[in-house]
């Protein structure tokens, strides 16, 4: 009894377990987005290369603060060096040489050494240079963040894109399944032609490829979302956002009337910082021509055998210390740090030279953004009418061919201008909303807007 208890309650568990797995993830857009910021993968990375730059800071910062090493020498003779006297210096003959061996064959040397930068003019730009790269990590999170989005808005509108294409083109396969069927029977009756019954299985034939199509994009899409996300590819999403209501939402004008300042976007602020890096760089070489001036106090101990007592308490060991100045005075390297200097005062030149032109280029962008989201809400509201039209006109031929005053041509073709009518008004829904997330990309719109 004991043991059917413990399978019976480990079958539930494996069960709920199982349940919760294909438990679809049910995301709006701004949930969508959140999760990305979070979780994308290239968001992880950027994050990450924020806290190298902190580390490489410190790093560089405790590159002048006092660095203490230590160092233990043992050294044995296998065969001690022997060297040559005058013998007379024994009492000997002149002339004659006496073999004597300085030193005991074992030693040992322990010390320990702290050195201190006192003055060292690259030390002084690698901490200037050390912050400008964390501000350049910091600005590459936030344009990988401003990217990220873009990219959520973009995967997540082509899935409702794919979604509602394959709705209504099966409510279209509906209908056309229908009108052949009654065309059909006409048909047989004698009353219709039999191009009439082709041409709407032409038309239907269409319809289905079209869908078949649409559903392997469907499929492509919601992995597309998943890869943006930082999901499996293959993860189950459920999207609660519908494209219409996204549509409206992202119908905001007052973006067209926003200040074109360039010096507010992220792409300025990179340009800037590499300028900045460049400033850095001109420092750095000017900076070799002056001296450097190090200290170090070094103290330890030493002893001397031969034999290995070391360790007996009755060793005895002789300390010494020393305390010092080392000053290096940059004298004449043939024209070497002048080369260096000239180089880096023309990549400075270029960076400000590619500033200027990212200025431009930013004004531009900005200008060709709001123009194209005006455009998309012009055009969306163009195409909502044209749906409804090309829907009046369809209805009209419906009945018209029914009633046998209108042909299978006719009705064919207002057929088409209604799907294509159809597919204009998704696209332009979706054209809205990737505008609108282009253009808050260019002027840098704050992510929790």
């Amino acid at each position: 009894m004991r043991q059917s208890l413990i399978l019976i309650t480990s079958l539930i568990i494996a069960s709920l377990g199982f349940s919760q797995e294909n438990i679809p993830n049910r995301y709006s857009l701004q949930e969508a987005i959140d999760f990305a910021l979070k979780n994308n993968r290239t968001v992880i990375n950027a994050a990450r290369d924020i806290e190298a730059a902190k580390k490489q800071k410190w790093e560089t910062t405790a590159s002048g603060l006092p660095q203490l090493s230590a160092s233990v020498d043992y050294q044995n003779f296998l065969k001690q060096q022997v060297q040559v006297i005058p013998a007379q210096f024994f009492g000997g003959e002149p002339g004659e040489f006496q073999e004597v061996v300085f030193g005991t064959k074992q030693s040992v040397n322990a010390f320990a050494t702290l050195n201190q930068k006192v003055f060292d003019g690259s030390y002084i730009v690698g901490l200037q240079s050390a912050k400008v790269f964390l501000e350049i990590s910091k600005n590459a999170k936030i344009k990988t963040d401003l990217e990220i989005r873009k990219a959520v808005i973009d995967a997540y509108g082509n899935v409702l894109l794919a979604e509602e294409s394959i709705e209504i083109l099966n409510r279209n396969i509906e209908v056309l399944e229908k009108n052949l069927f009654e065309t059909y029977k006409i048909y047989e009756n004698g009353l219709g032609e039999e191009e009439s019954v082709e041409q709407l299985q032409i038309t239907l034939s269409g319809v289905k490829s079209n869908l078949n199509n649409t559903e392997r994009l469907k499929t492509l899409a919601y992995q597309m979302l998943n890869i943006t996300l930082g999901l499996d590819v293959y993860n189950k999403l459920v999207l609660t956002d519908n494209l219409e209501t996204l549509t409206r939402e992202h119908i905001a004008l007052s973006l067209l009337s926003v200040e074109n300042n360039p010096e507010n976007t992220i792409d300025y602020r990179i340009a800037a910082n590499d300028t900045k890096a460049k400033e850095l760089m001109v420092k750095l070489e000017k900076s070799k021509a002056l001296p450097t001036l190090n200290a170090f106090l070094n103290g330890g101990y030493s002893a001397f055998e031969d034999e290995f007592s070391f360790f007996d308490k009755d060793q005895e060991w002789f300390g010494s210390s020393l305390f010092g100045l080392n000053l290096s005075i940059p004298i004449f390297s043939s024209g070497m740090r002048s080369a260096a200097t000239q180089r880096a005062e023309i990549n400075l030149e270029k960076a400000q030279t590619e500033l200027t032109e990212t200025e431009q280029r930013i004004k531009l962008q900005i200008a060709s953004a709001k123009s194209n989201y005006q455009f998309a809400v012009e055009d969306y509201v163009n195409k909502t009418e044209n749906l409804e039209l090309a829907e009046r006109i369809e209805n009209k031929n419906q009945t018209k061919f029914f009633e046998g005053i209108g042909s299978s041509f006719e009705l064919r073709q207002a057929q088409t201008q209604l799907y294509t009518a159809q597919q204009e008004l998704l696209q332009s829904m979706l054209d809205v909303i990737n505008s609108k997330a282009e253009l808050e990309t260019v002027l840098n719109t704050p992510i929790n807007n």
